[in-house]
């Protein structure tokens, strides 16, 4: 057994060997460090928000379990709130983080909005799905038009990928909006581009009953829906992250399988930071212009 000190907690890692993605050969403790070297970054996108765990008790390959609230075996000192009548976990520490993957954590995932400021999100995102693995040169297409749309709105934005097949774009904004308010906005866009791309877009949340379209998904931003916590590890086989990404490097071409655990430490050492515009150096970037015109052009 291994033990890891991180914020002065001494933490037993329990099976260190256990590999977890086969075909990198990342073992549990290789992910441990890896969190450990991305956590000021989590932290920073997932303080003070309720954090939903994805455990693979049986492999990235099979069923996961959502986990919220704190188990009864977790230490006290894991960050967490009472909230409606619930423990809830909090990712407000590199301690915490610890103790979710040594507990069997692979994904971290956090809601719009923070438990001390319900109903007001931090950022608008828009979630860009291709119909399969081999259609992100759609999402790119799809992705540098909305960037120029929101441009035209005052609005700048960070695209980053999925960790899965997609990419998002998000929207740091002042916290004073409600969903309903966003949702006004990203719906509109939503439609917009519909209405411009028929052939190619699609707002069908079902799966089955989109085609061949992309899913331009605005329906995510909601109460309580959630999104992973940048730099979060995916259960895929390329052992994926929730990476930001520049506009330009956008443009001239990626693949969400280009940015994995082997090389996300080495991208924030040359790039920096990418989504510090959402955390460290958030913009709080106001809706009152666009939500009056809205107003005054309703009908």
């Amino acid at each position: 057994m291994e033990e890891v000190v991180v914020d002065g907690k001494r933490i037993e890692i329990t099976h260190p060997d256990r590999i977890i993605w086969k075909a990198q050969g990342i073992s549990k403790l290789d992910y441990i460090h890896y969190l450990v070297s991305v956590s000021p970054y989590m932290i920073q996108h997932a303080k003070n928000r309720l954090l939903m765990v994805w455990l693979y008790p049986h492999g990235i390959t099979g069923k996961k379990i959502e986990k919220r609230s704190v188990p009864a075996s977790a230490p006290e000192w894991v960050s967490q709130v009472f909230y409606k009548s619930k423990e809830r976990i909090l990712l407000n520490d590199t301690s915490t983080l610890v103790w979710a993957a040594n507990y069997g954590a692979v994904e971290f995932h956090v809601p719009f909005d923070r438990y001390d400021k319900t109903d007001y999100p931090m950022e608008m995102v828009f979630d860009l799905d291709p119909p399969d693995d081999k259609s992100f040169h759609r999402v790119i297409e799809v992705a540098l038009m909305l960037k120029e749309l929101l441009q035209s709105l005052g609005l700048s934005s960070v695209p980053r990928t999925s960790g899965s097949s997609g990419l998002q774009v998000f929207v740091p904004i002042e916290p004073v909006y409600t969903f309903e308010q966003t949702r006004k906005i990203t719906a509109f866009i939503a439609n917009y581009f519909r209405e411009q791309m028929p052939e190619r877009i699609t707002l069908e949340r079902v799966v089955s009953k989109r085609g061949d379209k992309l899913y331009f998904d605005y329906l995510q931003l909601w109460r309580g829906r959630t999104m992973p916590v940048v730099y979060s590890p995916r259960a895929k086989p390329n052992a994926t992250v929730a990476a930001p990404l520049t506009w330009s490097e956008l443009a001239e071409g990626v693949q969400p399988t280009d940015f994995t655990m082997l090389n996300i430490a080495g991208r924030i050492s040359e790039k920096g930071d990418l989504f510090q515009p959402l955390t460290t150096e958030k913009q709080n970037q106001s809706l009152h212009e666009i939500l009056a015109f809205m107003e005054r052009n309703k009908g």
